[in-house]
Parts: C-alpha cells; sequence; structure tokens
C-alpha cells in the first residue's frame, strides 16, 4: 500500500509518497514509472496539492441504497453522471467558496474517489479492477437551489461546477481493499454522514466498467461513487472533514 500525494514547496510541484508525517519524494509520474529520489520533506513544511490534476473528474448520482431508499428513487441500470470541470478542483485544507452570484444552501457531500491508472475503454470488470490506480476522498460540494431552478432542465453542471466545489484528497492510496470501509462527514467535529462503501449500488469496478463503455478513462482520471444520506447546508466559518477507513481525512472549510 502506497499513500500517493503531490506537493508544492519553493515553487517547485512534486510526487512522493506519503509516510507517517513524512513524504518520500520520487521523479518520474506516479501513474508510470517513478523511483524514490531517497529525499524525504517534513510533512509540515511542504503544501499538499490536489494528489492528481484529472482530465475528468466525474461524479455519479444515486448510488447509494440507503439514499435511495429514502428519496423514493430506484436502482439505476447505468451510472448516472455528470463532469466537474477543473476549475472545481481544490486542494485538502483549501477553503471552498460560496457563489458570490448565489445566496442559497451549499451543501458537502462526502464520497469515494477512484483513480484511474490507466487506459481502459470498453472493458469488462477485470480489466476495470486492474485500471483502478487508488483511492481516495471527495467532497462533491453543491449549490442545492440551482438543480431545479429552470423546471425544464436540471441543471446538475452548473449547481456543482462553481470553482472549488470539487474537493479531493489527501492522497491516493493504492493496493488497499475498501470495500468494508466506512465514509464518513464530520461537520465542525460532528458526525453527520456514516456509510459503508458496501452501501453503493455498483461498486468500483463495475463503475468503471460502465464508464468506460461511454467514454476511454485515462490515467489520473477520478470518478466520485456518489454519496449516502446525511448530506447537510454548510455554514461560513465551517469545517467539512471527509474520513474514509484506510484511505484518510479530507479537511476543507468553508466561507461566503
Amino acid at each position: 500500500m502506497s499513500n500517493w500525494v503531490r506537493f508544492e514547496t519553493d515553487g517547485v510541484t512534486g510526487i512522493g509518497t506519503l509516510e507517517g508525517d513524512s513524504i518520500a519524494v520520487h521523479d518520474g509520474d506516479m501513474f508510470a514509472e517513478s523511483m524514490a529520489t531517497g529525499e524525504t520533506l517534513a510533512r509540515e513544511a511542504v503544501a499538499l496539492l490536489t494528489p492528481c490534476v484529472p482530465g475528468k473528474f466525474i461524479a455519479l448520482w444515486n448510488n447509494s441504497r440507503s439514499a435511495a431508499e429514502k428519496q423514493g428513487l430506484d436502482q439505476p441500470e447505468y451510472p448516472l453522471f455528470f463532469l466537474k470541470p477543473s476549475t472545481t478542483y481544490l486542494a485538502p485544507g483549501g477553503v471552498i467558496r460560496k457563489p458570490a452570484a448565489y445566496d442559497g444552501r451549499v451543501i458537502y457531500e462526502a464520497e469515494l474517489g477512484i483513480v484511474i491508472g490507466k487506459a481502459v475503454s470498453n472493458a469488462g470488470e477485470a480489466a476495470a479492477a486492474e485500471a483502478i490506480f487508488g483511492y481516495t476522498c471527495v467532497n462533491d460540494v453543491t449549490a442545492m437551489q440551482l438543480l431545479d431552478a429552470d423546471p425544464s432542465f436540471p441543471q446538475w453542471a452548473r449547481a456543482k461546477g462553481f470553482d472549488t466545489f470539487g474537493a479531493f484528497g489527501p492522497a491516493i492510496v493504492t493496493d488497499t481493499d475498501i470495500s468494508g470501509s466506512a465514509i464518513r462527514a464530520e461537520l465542525n467535529g460532528r458526525e453527520r454522514q456514516n456509510y459503508a462503501v458496501a452501501d453503493l449500488f455498483m461498486q468500483p469496478a463495475e463503475i468503471v466498467a460502465k464508464l468506460s463503455q461511454s467514454m476511454t478513462l485515462e490515467p489520473g482520471d477520478l470518478i466520485a461513487c456518489g454519496t449516502g444520506p446525511g448530506a447537510l447546508p454548510m455554514k461560513p466559518g465551517a469545517t467539512i472533514d471527509v474520513i474514509i477507513d484506510g484511505i484518510g481525512t479530507l479537511s476543507n472549510t468553508y466561507e461566503a
């Protein structure tokens, strides 16, 4: 198991593996060939960036059994998804910003993130599983009132596409079994979401396989697996933590 991170120090971006409170610096490409340089850096001495820069950030809706039951929704046959632009990407510790022209509720959504490690297209589940590089924590932030602001067209891209609305990290954890993990959200230290990876209708290999039928998935692409019940609005000054067993804790603040 490795915990891959991207970081910045002295204006230079690097990659490495997080081991306790230190980072083992690597040269190369974490998705291809990389080699440890022998240099280590203190975690506190660098600024963590998003652990990858996805070409595509794909996010699922209605992929939680317990959330679907609460909302009276049926299980989908194929992943229901939207895309978040690169301007949403937010690093661990970054500030989620309320859109200036929006006065409604902004909610957090704690989700498991799948990071693709190699190109995959029209794959079966076995090949899809091999294409998964690792997992990370995701906060798929949403401006709720914009979803149905126009009754003729649900505005998923707009509601979820504002700058800073796609936080993920702090690391990509590889070679780990997350099948028994729980996904939690804590708002100002109080638990608000707690659901199991097993609660997801579609598990990672199936998600990757089915999405690969619609588009080629490439190294660094990120897939957010959908959220469970308990997503609530945030107030300015709030701290929101997404915690996944075996993956880590993604912590961000929210400001108007």
